[in-house]
């Protein structure tokens, strides 16, 4: 039985597959203009195994050479010029012997080239060079990883490529790609001592195009998951595949690890339906267990350059001066829209306020029983008291021990909220940068609880809050909603920040909060 694969490239005699997900005629088109070009997108998005597929299918129509190899064993050497050639020669010699066991004479001259002490630095364009007037073949190398290679690695073997490109197809490779989560296009780089020189690189400027591999489209989604469908007799009904669609935004980690919690962890009997309920809480599995592909993403948080504009999606606030190359990384890195000031998913939009509380929620002693009635209610307007009080007597130490300045009010509300609604309820979050606010929807059982979070800029504050939250009623269709507005003035007191009102507006309650 074939599975959803969640653990590195596709095997599709192994995995449920989506095939040709990169336009081969444009491929092909690039290989015959001779272009040296990129190939970028998140990680865990599929590119090594659009790339291996085509490489495949390029050896078997037998027009050019072609060989794929990751750069990865030459992330180690750092710096260090000698030890990254040494790798990447290791590695095309590896993949030569496995994926081109035909090129007996060429697996022999990069032996010869790694026993070689010293190593030339030129060893690996002096190899490239070799090859290609050896082969009977024009040849095409595809270098996964390439981004992974840091500073004065990756701009050496860059310069190695832009010496011998005049030379192609005769003395050098015809076409080579470059495949990684950055484009190389985008940003510029130096090394220490072009640094100290004032000087700034354009590393890749050789490049004639940059393609991207998008997310799964709802369509493809949909074949994907019928692959399970068709081999076991599993149905999923339309509005799971919908969902699943709809949290990942085709993300194809997330779809494939949404699908493989729902059907080979949490529904093993194929008689029954995939439904939207059940993908829901394998939705929850996935947050709670935080596998490799999230945890890296929440390792990400901790860097300056994201932690910045994440900080100011969540907060709401007004896009500030971001450097265009930070703006750029965190796109690249899958943590926001592209075009957009959007949290990438519904899922990391639930990942990164929970990833950047989970030590305030450790030490956060609220407990679900204390905020419930004896029918099972809720009780909202005593959970807000809780977390007032709480806010007033935490909210100083707890700033010290998260980076995120901006949102950190939002941050200790979710947090608090988290704590409490685990027992039994789902909280929705909806941020943009821009919008000064964050919506919560909370739905308990049959409850729908909105809470507006602002900030306080100047006396419009209240009036505009009490508008987005009356709208965000009507659309959620809530039965109460709570306005939380965060005085952050310097030098006034708990009891001049703290209030509590109920207030009438466009023919709604709204529970008005400050402090």
């Amino acid at each position: 039985m074939r599975f959803f694969n969640t653990v590195g490239p596709i095997n599709p005699r192994k995995h449920y597959f989506l095939p040709k997900r990169l336009s081969w005629a444009q491929l092909d088109d690039f290989l015959e203009k001779e272009y040296y070009f990129l190939l970028h997108a998140p990680r865990q998005s599929g590119k090594t195994t659009a790339i291996l597929e085509y490489v495949r299918f390029l050896n078997s129509r037998g027009e050019y050479t072609a060989l794929y190899l990751t750069t990865e064993p030459a992330h180690v050497a750092a710096n260090d010029i000698e030890r990254t050639v040494y790798w990447l020669l290791d590695q095309l010699a590896s993949q030569i012997k496995i994926q081109l066991p035909g090129e007996h004479a060429i697996y022999t001259h990069a032996q010869m080239l790694l026993e070689a002490v010293p190593l030339q630095e030129n060893s690996f364009s002096r190899f490239l060079q070799f090859w290609s007037e050896n082969s009977r073949k024009p040849l095409v190398l595809f270098f996964d990883e390439i981004d992974g290679l840091v500073e004065k690695s990756l701009i050496f073997i860059l310069k190695q490529f832009r010496a011998g490109y005049t030379n192609r197809p005769a003395h050098f490779p015809q076409s080579i790609c470059l495949v990684g989560v950055r484009n190389l296009q985008d940003y510029k780089m130096q090394s220490l001592e072009e640094r100290e020189k004032g000087m700034l690189l354009s590393p890749f400027n050789i490049i004639s195009d940059a393609l991207v591999l998008r997310n799964f489209t709802p369509a493809q989604v949909r074949e994907l998951y019928l692959q399970h469908t068709n081999e076991t007799g599993q149905q999923f009904t339309d509005e799971a595949i919908d969902f699943a669609h709809y949290v990942t935004q085709g993300q194809p980690w997330l779809v494939n690890a949404l699908a493989y919690q729902a059907c080979f962890r949490d529904i093993i009997d194929r008689t029954v339906p995939i439904t939207k309920d059940v993908l829901e809480k394998a939705k929850e599995q996935l947050i709670l267990r935080q596998d490799t592909h999230i945890e890296s993403l929440v390792d990400r948080l901790q860097e300056s350059r994201v932690r910045g504009i994440i900080d100011a999606i969540v907060s709401g606030s007004e896009p500030a001066s971001f450097n265009p190359d930070d703006i750029q990384y965190v796109r690249d890195l899958g943590l926001v829209k592209e075009g957009s000031w959007e949290i990438a998913n519904p899922i990391y939009q639930q990942v990164i306020p929970r990833a950047l509380t989970q030590v305030m929620q450790g030490l956060i002693g609220a407990q679900t029983a204390s905020y419930v009635d004896s029918q099972g209610k809720l009780i909202t307007s005593k959970l807000m008291e809780a977390f007032t009080q709480f806010f007033r007597e935490h909210s100083e130490s707890f700033s010290s021990k998260i980076q995120y300045n901006e949102s950190f009010p939002h941050l200790l509300l979710m947090a608090f909220l988290q704590k409490v609604v685990n027992g039994g309820g789902r909280i929705h979050r909806e941020y943009a940068v821009g919008r000064k606010r964050l919506d919560l929807f909370i739905q308990w059982k049959h409850q729908r609880i909105v809470i507006e979070l602002k900030i306080k800029y100047g006396e419009e504050t209240l009036s505009k809050g009490l508008e987005q939250t009356a709208d965000y009623i009507d659309k959620t269709r809530a039965d109460e909603g709570h306005l939380l507005i965060f005085d952050r003035t310097q030098g006034k007191s708990w009891d001049a920040k703290i209030s509590n009102e109920l207030v009438s507006y466009a023919s709604k309650q709204i529970h008005v909060w400050t402090m």
